[in-house]
């Protein structure tokens, strides 16, 4: 995935100036800065949510900018949101279903008529969903609960599960961490983990998140943006040291604090 200068404008309030990412396959490339940094905006271009006014985004070398959010879903980028965006009074595991539609091959007239082809298509797709999503995320327990009863922190596995459906190349989590307690953000983590690096997944991640602990020991490449504007894109120990992502996150007078 890569932007290429991209700018994205609401009237007269720059969002993002000239932002240029590239994310390499199999890596996890986290997006950090201060709230209001445009990090959100982001995400939601690639996503195909946004339209920037001028600029380019590219996926695996083909430019995307007039890709609709489902035409990229089907090209295999996937993402959860910065609020729980689940359907509350479905089950766990119709949750989950919803995300595996794109790769279902019935049509209405045939998926009308739950027989032969259609129903064996259906079985294949429960099957991925119950032995590889639901034993992941450790979610058995639930999987016949609605959505909408059960606490945040598991809302949030429920999300990141129909992302995963999706069986997505490219995978967006955007503050996956959010509201949830030391236990829940170890769990996540650990998840965030198998999906990039497990045999059975290899999915490459672009992680939107504000715990600096979690993004430093998780990514390969970390992107500072402040104000719309990209202040580095480097390796977290890059990061740790560059003293503009210092002033952003901690203030000035922090930082000479800090360095003395």
């Amino acid at each position: 995935m890569e932007l290429e200068d991209v700018h994205m404008f609401f009237g007269k309030v720059c969002a993002l100036a000239g932002v240029s990412l590239k994310v390499r396959k199999g890596e996890i490339h986290s997006v950090i800065g201060p709230n209001g940094a445009g990090k959100t905006v982001m995400m939601n271009i690639i996503n195909g949510l946004y339209s920037p006014q001028k600029g380019n985004i590219f996926y695996k070398q083909r430019k995307i900018n007039t890709l609709k959010p489902f035409e990229r879903a089907q090209l295999g980028i996937s993402r959860t949101f910065q609020k729980v965006e689940v359907f509350g009074g479905m089950t766990v595991l119709d949750n989950i279903r919803l995300g595996r539609h794109i790769h279902m091959k019935s049509g209405i007239s045939t998926g009308s008529i739950y027989f032969g082809k259609t129903a064996r298509e259906e079985i294949e797709h429960r099957s991925f969903i119950e032995e590889q999503i639901i034993d992941l995320l450790e979610i058995e327990h639930i999987r016949h609960k609605p959505v909408g009863m059960l606490p945040y922190g598991l809302q949030k596995r429920v999300e990141l599960g129909r992302a995963l459906a999706l069986e997505p190349e490219l995978l967006i989590l955007d503050e996956p961490l959010a509201g949830l307690n030391l236990e829940e953000v170890e769990d996540m983590a650990r998840f965030v983990l198998d999906i990039n690096e497990e045999e059975r997944w290899k999915v490459t991640c672009i992680l939107v998140e504000h715990d600096m602990g979690v993004v430093m020991d998780l990514s390969d490449r970390v992107f500072v943006l402040n104000f719309g504007n990209m202040i580095i894109d480097g390796t977290p120990d890059e990061v740790q040291n560059h003293p503009e992502v210092i002033k952003a996150y901690l203030g000035e007078e922090d930082m000479y604090a800090t360095r003395r």
